[in-house]
Formats: C-alpha cells, sequence, structure tokens
C-alpha cells in the first residue's frame, strides 16, 4: 500500500506541474505555437483512447464478473463529463475585459479546471490500486491530454483579462487539486476498496468523451493532406506508446 501513495504523489505532482507549461506561449511564436498543439492533440487523442480500451476497460472486465456493470460506468463517465462540459461553459459579461476586471468566464474556467483536476488525482490514485501498469498508463494519458489542455486554460486566462503571471500562477493553484484529489482517494480507500474498480470504467468513459468529443474534432479542422497524415502517425504512435506499457506486467 505503501509503493502505491508513493506512484500516486509523484504522478499527481508531475500531472500538476504541467500546469506551468503556459510558460511556452513567451518562448515561442503564436504560429509556432499552434503547430506544436497539433500535434500535442494527436499525442493525446491516441493516448486517451490507448488507455480506455487497452488498459482501463480490460481491467475492469477482468475484475468485474457483470460485464453490464462496465458498461453502466463507461456511460456514466462519458455522461458526467457532458454534464460538466455544458455546466462550465463561459458567462458573457458587458464590461470590457481588463487585468482589473477578468470576464468570468476566466474564473469558471478556474472552477471547471480545478474540478477536472481534482477527478484526475482520484482516477491516478485508483488506477494505481488496481495496477502498477493501470496506474502508469492513465498518468500517462492524463499527461498527455493536460499538455495542450494546460495551454488552452492558460489562453482562455489571458484573453479573459489576467496577466501572464497571474495566468500561470492561477492555473498552477487549479491543478493541485489533483494532489487533494489522489489525497482524498487513498485516504478513503480502505472504506472503498470494493467500488475501487468501478472507477476504471469510469476513467474509460471520460477520457472516450475528452478524445472523441473535445481533441478529435480539433485534428479535424486540419485539412492539409501531409499535415493530416502526420497527425494520424502522431496519433498511432500515442497508442502504441500504452500498448507497450502492457509489458510491464
Amino acid at each position: 500500500m505503501l509503493d502505491v501513495w508513493l506512484y500516486s504523489l509523484v504522478s499527481v505532482v508531475v500531472v500538476s506541474l504541467i500546469s506551468i507549461v503556459g510558460i511556452l506561449t513567451f518562448l515561442l511564436s503564436p504560429e509556432r505555437l499552434r503547430s506544436l498543439l497539433l500535434y500535442l492533440v494527436s499525442f493525446s487523442v491516441g493516448g486517451l483512447f490507448g488507455d480506455a480500451f487497452i488498459h482501463l476497460i480490460p481491467e475492469a472486465v477482468e475484475k468485474v464478473e457483470f460485464g453490464f456493470n462496465v458498461s453502466i460506468c463507461i456511460l456514466f463517465g462519458l455522461i458526467s463529463s457532458f454534464i460538466m462540459e455544458k455546466f462550465l461553459q463561459w458567462r458573457h459579461c458587458h464590461i470590457p475585459t481588463s487585468t482589473e476586471h477578468p470576464h468570468p468566464f476566466a474564473y469558471m474556467n478556474l472552477f471547471g479546471d480545478a474540478l477536472h483536476n481534482f477527478i484526475d488525482g482520484l482516477l491516478i490514485a485508483g488506477s494505481y490500486l488496481a495496477s502498477l501498469p493501470v496506474g502508469i498508463a492513465t498518468t500517462f494519458a492524463v499527461i498527455f491530454h493536460e499538455i495542450p489542455q494546460e495551454i488552452g486554460d492558460f489562453g482562455v486566462l489571458v484573453y479573459g483579462g489576467f496577466s501572464r503571471s497571474k495566468a500561470l500562477l492561477f492555473n498552477f493553484l487549479s491543478a493541485i487539486t489533483a494532489i487533494i484529489g489522489a489525497l482524498v482517494f487513498l485516504t478513503l480507500s480502505p472504506y472503498l476498496m470494493e467500488y475501487t474498480v468501478y472507477l476504471l470504467p469510469f476513467a474509460a468513459g471520460e477520457f472516450i468523451y475528452i478524445a472523441g468529443s473535445d481533441l478529435v474534432p480539433e485534428l479535424h479542422k486540419e485539412t492539409n493532406p501531409s499535415k493530416s497524415t502526420l497527425q494520424l502517425i502522431v496519433l498511432i504512435f500515442g497508442l502504441a506508446i500504452l500498448f507497450l506499457l502492457i509489458f510491464l506486467e
């Protein structure tokens, strides 16, 4: 159990540090950053689908006798992701954006990101309780989609009126809720042990939703044949990395 605590906490700390990736916006031109994000999103899609279909769902099916329960948990993960996204959308404000008056959607984005990271912490800790390979795979999948997401969140905060330094700070503060989520789950795990397995298909549903609903449509915006082909190669590379993690068992 001590190993689970160690792996989980190291993983969520690494995931939290991803939030400072917004510093890339200081170093790269907008065109270069946009080009980089295109392939990071492709890699993320492969990682998320790979974790869901190669690790989380098979692990859950292996441990739960009644497969219907796994399907229900996957659907619950999909629907809960839809609800979270639906109710944490941007809100309009008629006062001009400024550093003295950040728009409400910036705060809503922070709240939504904090909640999302808290759930990521729960999922990572729950995955390590299932097995080491599943925990590592889930950590990779979270990192893959956190990098483009955190750059996007940073952009939302700056657009909403935060200065770049404040955007970095608040983005980091919202990211450390992943650590809180992991601590909460690990503390309560002795009382939730028999239900832990249901967290795996729930995480799979969330990852499938994020990849299919949020990220794949972004990839379809690129119509250049050579860039689209490279997208596919990078996506398959993301899948391959998650597949290779099987051999850690």
